[in-house]
């Protein structure tokens, strides 16, 4: 069927649903794909979704004999790994797979293309076969038609994982604590409309325009919904990123589509330490010397980037977790003791510790405003009740919920503004929400496909 689905919810309705989805928030489980050395993919059709309800005919990169995937399944592989990918084609056109960045890459069967070796329908799939030699963030894609075998959906990411456990290259200031992937696409539904219609003669690139925006290949809200919800069965992962204050999540970056994307990342700055899967240093052994800070990321076409984000609360001018402020009169025990000490430098010892990766700054230091009497409030379904970090508190009857942790909530998106909204209809598009819990509560409560909560992290 044909995806018109401009005006099928109203802003209202996509709002809600924001704040629904959010209470599935996903398991902090690394990045969702398929690990080994040897992959067995299908080109296919299928059906991406959109969250205003629109329904376009895509093909995409099958893990064998399951669905479609938009985009195509995630390879995770070891650094210094020798890859075999064998494709098999289901399309009823050429198809192939190129792997920007990897080393050796070989091609065997098929038919001889442009840049590779095809599978043709039906026929002897394509083997091929590449080294991973070394760690970073990469993409896969058709090398047949790429300028309308892309946009239809054939490409992937690869993450090449490094030598050395928690780090995201052989350098010990890339360590990381989790990680999550933002793969970047957009769609322009003209073109796969026309393509299910059998219009392929019809599809003219200089007129080229999208109005659909996806990170992993969901627009928001459905990016927060959880990985291999059921009713997205060609869409499977999810984006919705989340740590504890205080540790380094490693995001990982790629630009599969035509457009520049300046992602940015609300709650602080990252750091930049690879580009196209190289660790930005001066010299080998230099470390990430010259990695860099950025507000926003710059996704040019066809760029992959590693980067740094922690969050700690601080200079925010409060103390995020609610402590008392410093107190002159004695408390009765020992104080002061060998704990306790001047944490914010005002001259007043403190008997309030202060939490692990707390801003010693704002130790202390009071909320800045009077918030209003709770009967004044409309309450949203994430509010916890309490300004404060990993507090819960008071709320009416059914009012909250949704954030048993107490954590805070940050938008990330693409700084394009027209890329926040699914046909002009907000909030939608290249967007998602990252969540910063309180140290040791485990991250955001994880949640089942259905729903159901699952204990621990």
């Amino acid at each position: 069927m044909i995806g018109h689905g401009k005006n099928a919810l109203s802003g209202l309705v996509a709002a809600l649903a924001v704040v629904l989805l959010l209470s599935a928030i996903p398991a902090s489980a690394a990045i969702v794909g398929l690990e080994g050395t040897s992959f067995n993919l299908t080109a296919k059709a299928g059906y991406i979704t959109t969250p205003d309800g629109g329904s376009y005919l895509s093909w995409g990169y099958a893990n064998g004999d399951g669905p479609a995937q938009y985009p195509g399944p995630t390879l995770i592989v070891n650094e210094g790994d020798t890859v075999t990918v064998t494709l098999t084609n289901e399309l009823a056109t050429n198809v192939s797979m190129i792997f920007p960045g990897m080393a050796s890459v070989t091609a065997k069967g098929g038919k001889k293309g442009l840049f590779t070796r095809e599978a043709e329908p039906a026929k002897n799939a394509v083997t091929y076969t590449f080294v991973a030699e070394k760690p970073g963030t990469y993409m896969y894609q058709s090398g047949t038609r790429p300028e309308l075998q892309i946009e239809m959906g054939l490409f992937g990411a690869i993450i090449v994982r490094s030598a050395t456990q928690g780090q995201a290259y052989d350098s010990e200031d890339t360590a990381y604590d989790d990680e999550f992937l933002f793969l970047l696409s957009e769609v322009d539904p003209v073109i796969h409309e026309q393509m299910e219609l059998g219009m392929e003669n019809m599809v003219d690139n200089t007129k080229w325009e999208p109005v659909i925006w996806m990170i992993n290949g969901r627009s928001a809200p459905d990016t927060m919904a959880p990985n291999y919800a059921p009713w997205l069965p060609h869409q499977p992962y999810n984006c919705m990123p989340n740590i504890e204050a205080g540790q380094t999540l490693l995001i990982r970056l790629a630009n599969a589509g035509r457009d520049l994307h300046p992602f940015h990342t609300h709650g602080n700055h990252s750091t930049i330490v690879g580009r196209y899967g190289n660790l930005l240093e001066s010299v080998p052994g230099a470390g990430a010397d010259l990695a860099v800070e950025e507000f926003t990321v710059q996704m040019v076409p066809g760029s992959t980037v590693d980067s740094l984000f922690t969050w700690t609360g601080e200079g925010i001018g409060w103390d995020v977790y609610g402590h008392q402020s410093d107190i002159n009169v004695e408390p009765l025990d020992d104080f002061p003791g060998p704990g306790d000490v001047d944490h914010n430098g005002d001259g007043i010892v403190d008997w309030v510790d202060m939490m692990p990766h707390e801003s010693a700054a704002d130790h202390g230091k009071p909320f800045p405003v009077v918030l209003p009497d709770p009967t004044d409030l409309a309450f949203g379904g994430f509010y916890s009740g309490s300004p404060y970090l990993g507090l819960l508190g008071n709320l009416p009857p059914g009012e909250g919920g949704l954030n048993p942790k107490g954590g805070f909530a940050y938008m990330w998106h693409s700084h394009t503004e027209k890329e926040m909204v699914n046909f002009d209809i907000f909030p939608g598009g290249m967007m998602t929400m990252f969540i910063v819990t309180a140290p040791g509560s485990g991250g955001a409560m994880p949640m089942r496909a259905d729903g159901s909560s699952v204990e621990g992290r």
